[in-house]
């Protein structure tokens, strides 16, 4: 029930430092935290950091898993295992299963499994219309009474927009947060590439950045007129960004998330027709991936997720327009994000702000947070020890990662969740 994590460097995201430290957990929560050494006497098993970063383990909004309908993509128990050596301590999933999680029954056997089975703690999402069809919205109150943290129909944009206003106007009565996904589904149909010269030579059907600003801009027109408490999932256009920073200035509820894949990999990534790379949105031009690396620095973009997405070979081993998209990355996160890092892009403090305390932040949970009676969900890595990954390795079911043979550093060494130990690299 007790354990003193000495000789860490700790990283705290509220206060915008790094400094050698120690922290003592106690029932699950940090009990103290020392700058420096333990004070002598401290009676508690004793876990020697070696000089490693201890920081709040990540909560990661918009995780998909393959319960129900799709196991054999992906298992809670499978993500579980991936988060938890992800440092990922809570995952926040999606409701674009099979079926939706629509109904306060289906999210009751989601969330009874995720206790079961998930190393790591999982939240669930719900779908904000039934069967996320766009055309009659769930029903949010009980939803939320079954366990729903937020209301989302992910990449199925509503397109009927009195729906959705009455939607956010329900969701502002009952306090529910609305996860979005900012596009113009006209004209991002079939599109599998970002428009430009690159997608002219590739001859592959392409969409506009444009979608995404005007996708935006109906949504924040649509919280102006509500009320309502919105989040726009994945912004990865340097368009999108002025309406996001009007909305802020305007005191609207807004905030805004990134996929880790679109602040670390850019258009030309595809290269041959690599359909790992294909997501969605889909990957951008450099200048829209620099513009955002910006934006969540200077706090405009509020959340990193990893939009863990598994895909089976047979829908990724396709021609690169008939492909799946998605990749997974519960495992990635971490290195990927490390790239940042080292390139001086982002400080470690700045990372952990978008990926632990933010995110906690906009769900209403106390985690994310490296201060005395928080919970003791943490985790321990070397953002410099090398390794070159092999996709064969994650323990995913699906291994549909666009970092697969690709240098990377930064490894998990200990995540720890309700102060125990889920993963531990040296026992692994």
């Amino acid at each position: 029930m007790k354990m003193l994590l000495e000789n860490a460097m700790l990283i705290d995201p509220e206060n915008s430092e790094v400094q050698p430290g120690a922290v003592l957990v106690e029932n699950g929560r940090i009990r103290e935290v020392w700058q420096g050494a333990a004070p002598n006497g401290t009676d508690a098993p004793r876990i020697d950091c070696r000089g490693k970063y201890l920081a709040p383990g990540i909560v990661d909004i918009g995780v998909k898993t393959g319960e129900p309908g799709e196991r054999h993509k992906e298992s809670i128990r499978t993500a579980g295992a991936a988060a938890a050596a992800g440092g990922v301590t809570t995952m926040i999933t999606r409701p674009d299963t099979l079926p939706a999680l629509d109904t306060p029954e289906t999210l009751a056997f989601v969330k009874r499994r995720g206790a079961e089975v998930s190393p790591v703690r999982m939240l669930p999402m719900a779908a904000l219309t039934k069967g996320r069809e766009g055309r009659e919205m769930t029903e949010i109150g009980f939803l939320m009474d079954a366990g729903a943290v937020a209301f989302t129909d992910c990449d199925a944009v509503v397109t009927d927009t009195k729906v959705l206003g009455r939607a956010m106007t329900y969701a502002r009565s009952l306090g529910a947060l609305i996860i979005a996904h900012p596009q113009e589904p006209g004209l991002s149909n079939g599109a599998a590439v970002t428009s430009g010269k690159f997608a002219s030579l590739r001859g592959l059907p392409a969409v506009s950045p444009m979608a995404e600003r005007i996708g935006l801009d109906r949504d924040l027109a649509l919280v102006e007129m509500t009320g309502a408490s919105y989040h726009a999932d994945c912004l990865s256009t340097a368009g999108a960004l002025p309406a996001l920073i009007r909305a802020k200035a305007a005191g609207l509820d807004v905030t805004a998330g990134v996929s880790i894949h679109h602040l670390t990999l850019n258009e030309f990534d595809v290269g041959d027709y690599r359909t790992f790379f294909k997501v969605k949105p889909p990957l951008r031009a450099e200048t829209d991936r620099m513009a955002i690396v910006a934006a969540v620095a200077d706090g405009t973009i509020d959340v990193i997720s990893s939009f863990h997405t598994p895909q089976d070979e047979e829908s990724k081993r396709l021609p690169y327009e008939a492909a799946a998209s998605g990749a997974v990355a519960l495992e990635t996160l971490l290195p990927a994000a490390m790239r940042l890092y080292h390139s001086g892009d982002l400080t470690l403090p700045q990372l952990f702000r978008a990926m632990a305390l933010n995110p906690a932040k906009r769900l209403g949970l106390d985690s994310g947070r490296l201060t005395a009676g928080a919970p003791a969900d943490l985790i321990l890595f070397d953002p410099d020890a090398p390794f070159v990954l092999d996709r064969f390795t994650l323990r995913s079911k699906s291994k549909n990662t666009p970092f697969d043979g690709m240098r990377m550093e930064g490894k998990v060494l200990k995540t720890i969740v309700g102060g125990e130990i889920v993963y531990d690299r040296d026992t692994a």
